[in-house]
C-alpha cells in the first residue's frame, strides 16, 4: 500500500497542558486543516539510500528525505534555515559597529551561524514525521533513538515555538551549555580527510574509534542532518557543503548493498582499507607510545572452527598485518544504559580499548599446542581481573579477545599441525573455547545445590523434564531433590520436574532466617529484584545474605549463566543475568551505604 499508493495520515489527538498533567483532546477538522501549509521551494528532494537493515521506512514508500517530514515541519525547518543567513548579516554588522575588525567580524558571524545551524539539525531530530510518542514520559521521541531511520505509525508533532520537547529555544540552550564547557585551552588543528590517504608526520600518537565492520552506515544516516546543515550554512561554509549529500564511496564499512549485494567484495574493501590505514600509521607512529583502538562489535558466527567474529577478525588482521602487536586491553564503559538500543536488550555496554605497539624484531614463531597452552595458562587470570573490575557479562566475550590476541600477536606466526599458519579467525575461536572452559571450571567452586541448578538450567532452562532425570542429576552432584525443594529453587511432582523461575519464588523471604540457602537462590532473587524493584531492595537482600554465602560467588554465577543463556538464545534469561553482573558495583556500594546507615542508627538508639 505504501509503495504503490502512499500512506495518508489523520489527526488522532491534541496534547495540552492540564492542571499538573497532560490532557488528550480529540482533534478537529479545523486543526487538521491547519497542518496543510503551502510549502516553499528548495526543499530536500534527494533519495534515501536503499539500506533496509538501517533505513526501514523506504520499504513503506517514504523514499525521499522530504517524505520524512510533515508539511508544517518542512515549512518550519526551511524557515529557520533561511533566517540563519539573516542572523549572520546582523551579527557581522553589530560586530563591526562595536569596533571589531572586518576579518574577526566575519569569523564571528560564521561561528554564530554554525551554532544556529546545529540547532536547526537538533530541531530536525525532534521534528520529523517518524518521531513517535513516548507513553511513559508523555513527550515526543526523537528520530534517532537508535542509529537507524525507523518506520513509525504514531507520528507526533511538536510546537517548535512553545516549551515542549524539541522546541527551538531548548536546542539553543543545549548548544550554549556545550559551548560553555568546551572553551579551547590550547591551539588545536582539525582536518577532515580520508584515513587511508593521510600523510602523517613522524612521531605521531594515534587514538582511533574505527568503523565497526557493517554495523552502522554513518554517512547514510548523517544525510538526515546534512540536508538541513547544507541549506543553512552553504553561504558561510561553501567549501564543506559542496556535495548535495555526504560522500559515501570511501566510507570504510562492509555494506554489501554498496557492492550490488556482493558480501565478499564489501569485506575485501573494508579489510584493504583498514590495512592501508594502519600501515600508514605504522610508518610514522611513535614507538614509545601505544596506539589505542576502541572497538565494540558483538556479532559472532559459529563454524567448524568454533565461535568467532568477522568484524573482529578483519579489524585484527589489519592491525597485525600492519606490523603492530596487541599489548593490553581494557573495557571502557562508553554506552548509556538508557539508550533505546540498550534498553531491555543484551547490547554491549563497553568498548574494548586495544593498546597496540610496533612489533619488535625479536618475536618468534610457535605451534598451535604452545599457543593453546599459553591461552589456558594466562587467560584465567586476565578474565578474573575483568570480572573483579565489574565488566558487564555481555561484554566479557569481547573483552576476552584482548588478552587472547595479546598472546597471539606476540609471535611472528603460529604453525598448525598441517604446517599452515594459524588464522586470526581460528585464534578467536580458540579464545572463545578457553573462555567457556574457564567459566565452566568456576562451577566447581559452587555448592552442590547450585551445581545441580546450573546443570539443569543448561539442559532445560525453565522448562519441565522428568523427575527421573532430576533424581539422577541430583545424585551425581551429591544433593537431593528434597533439599532442593525445601530451598524453594526446584519442584518435582507427578513425574515432572523444573527449576522455579525467580518470579515464582516465595515473596516473603528473609535470608537471615533461611536455614537452607545456596548461591543459586541468592543470585536468582537478587537478579529478579534488581529487574523488578531496583537497587535498594536487591542491596538489602545482598547484605542479609552475606553472612550465609560468599557474595563473590553470586557475581561469578551471573557471568556463567549469562554465557549459557546467550548461547542457547534465551534472551530474557540473558538480560536477567547481565543485569546482575552489570549492576554489581552499584549493588555493593548501595549495600555498604545501607550497612553504614544501619550501624549509625543502632549507635543512636543505644546512645
Amino acid at each position: 500500500q505504501g509503495m504503490t499508493k502512499g500512506f495518508g495520515s489523520r489527526l488522532m489527538a491534541v496534547v495540552v497542558e492540564g492542571a499538573g498533567r497532560k490532557d488528550y483532546i480529540a482533534g478537529t477538522s479545523e486543526q487538521e486543516e491547519l497542518s496543510n501549509v503551502t510549502l516553499p521551494e528548495g526543499l530536500p528532494d534527494e533519495d534515501l539510500a536503499y539500506d533496509p537493515r538501517n533505513i526501514w521506512c523506504v520499504s513503506y514508500g517514504l523514499t525521499k528525505f522530504r517524505d520524512l517530514f510533515r508539511p508544517r515541519q518542512l515549512l518550519t525547518l526551511s524557515t529557520f534555515s533561511s533566517l540563519v543567513a539573516n542572523v549572520n548579516k546582523k551579527v557581522v554588522s553589530d560586530a563591526l559597529a562595536g569596533g571589531m575588525n572586518a576579518e574577526r567580524a566575519a569569523e564571528y558571524g560564521k561561528a554564530i551561524s554554525l551554532y544556529l545551524g546545529l540547532a536547526v539539525g537538533r530541531c530536525a531530530d525532534y521534528n520529523s514525521g517518524v518521531c513517535g510518542w513516548s507513553v511513559t514520559r508523555q513527550t515526543i521521541r526523537n528520530t534517532f533513538g537508535r542509529q537507524s531511520i525507523p518506520m513509525t505509525w504514531d507520528s507526533a508533532e511538536a510546537n517548535i515555538l512553545g516549551d515542549t520537547t524539541g522546541n527551538w529555544l531548548g536546542q539553543i540552550n543545549w548548544i550554549s551549555k556545550v559551548v560553555d564547557q568546551t572553551i579551547a585551552k590550547v591551539p588545536t588543528y582539525i582536518k577532515q580527510a580520508n584515513a587511508t590517504d593521510i600523510e602523517y608526520p613522524d612521531g605521531i600518537v594515534v587514538s582511533t574509534d574505527p568503523p565497526y565492520y557493517d554495523n552502522i552506515p554513518y554517512a547514510v544516516l548523517a544525510d538526515f542532518f546534512y540536508i538541513w546543515l547544507r541549506k543553512t550554512l552553504i553561504g558561510q561554509f561553501p567549501e564543506i557543503t559542496q556535495t548535495v549529500l555526504t560522500p559515501k564511496a570511501e566510507e570504510l564499512v562492509a555494506t554489501p548493498y554498496r557492492f550490488d549485494g556482493d558480501k565478499a567484495a564489501a569485506e575485501k574493501f573494508f579489510e584493504d582499507g583498514f590495512k592501508k590505514t594502519f600501515s600508514q600509521i605504522h610508518k610514522h607512529h611513535n614507538p614509545e607510545v601505544p596506539m589505542t583502538v576502541f572497538y565494540a562489535f558483538k556479532q559472532s558466527e559459529d563454524s567448524a572452527e568454533g565461535t568467532a567474529s568477522t568484524g573482529w577478525e578483519t579489524m585484527l588482521n589489519a592491525i597485525l598485518d600492519s606490523g603492530f602487536t596487541i599489548n593490553a586491553t581494557w573495557p571502557m564503559r562508553t554506552e548509556l544504559s538508557n539508550r533505546m538500543v540498550g534498553s531491555g536488550t543484551n547490547a554491549l555496554a563497553s568498548s574494548i580499548v586495544l593498546a597496540c605497539r610496533i612489533k619488535r624484531d625479536t618475536a618468534e614463531a610457535t605451534t598451535r599446542r604452545s599457543f593453546l597452552s599459553a591461552l589456558k595458562q594466562e587467560l584465567p587470570n586476565a578474565l578474573n581481573e575483568l570480572q573483579q573490575g565489574s565488566i558487564a557479562p555481555v561484554d566479557l566475550a569481547q573483552a576476552a579477545i584482548g588478552p587472547g590476541m595479546s598472546i597471539y600477536s606476540r609471535y611472528t606466526k603460529i604453525v598448525e599441525a598441517d604446517g599452515t599458519d594459524m588464522s586470526v579467525r581460528t585464534a578467536l575461536a580458540l579464545i572463545n573455547q578457553v573462555l567457556d572452559e574457564v567459566l565452566s571450571e568456576q562451577e566447581g567452586d559452587f555448592d552442590s545445590e547450585t551445581r545441580f541448578c546450573i546443570k539443569w538450567f543448561s539442559q532445560f532452562g525453565w522448562n519441565e523434564a522428568t523427575s527421573g532425570e532430576a533424581d539422577v542429576l541430583s545424585r551425581a552432584v551429591n544433593t537431593s531433590l528434597a533439599l532442593l525443594e525445601r530451598m524453594g529453587v526446584f519442584k518435582a511432582t507427578a513425574g515432572k520436574a523444573r527449576l522455579i523461575h525467580p518470579q515464582d519464588m516465595e515473596k516473603d523471604w528473609d535470608p537471615q532466617h533461611d536455614k537452607n540457602i545456596c548461591v543459586w537462590e541468592v543470585a536468582m532473587r537478587i537478579s529478579y529484584e534488581l529487574q523488578r524493584s531496583g537497587i535498594e531492595k536487591a542491596a538489602e537482600w545482598s547484605t542479609k545474605s552475606s553472612s550465609k554465602i560468599d557474595l563473590d560467588s553470586v557475581k561469578e554465577l551471573s557471568y556463567l549463566l549469562f554465557r549459557l543463556a546467550e548461547k542457547k538464545g534465551w534472551a530474557d534469561a540473558a538480560i536477567l543475568f547481565n543485569g546482575l553482573g552489570t549492576s554489581w558495583s552499584d549493588l555493593t556500594a548501595t549495600a555498604q551505604s545501607q550497612s553504614k546507615i544501619t550501624s549509625a542508627q543502632t549507635e543512636l538508639d543505644l546512645g
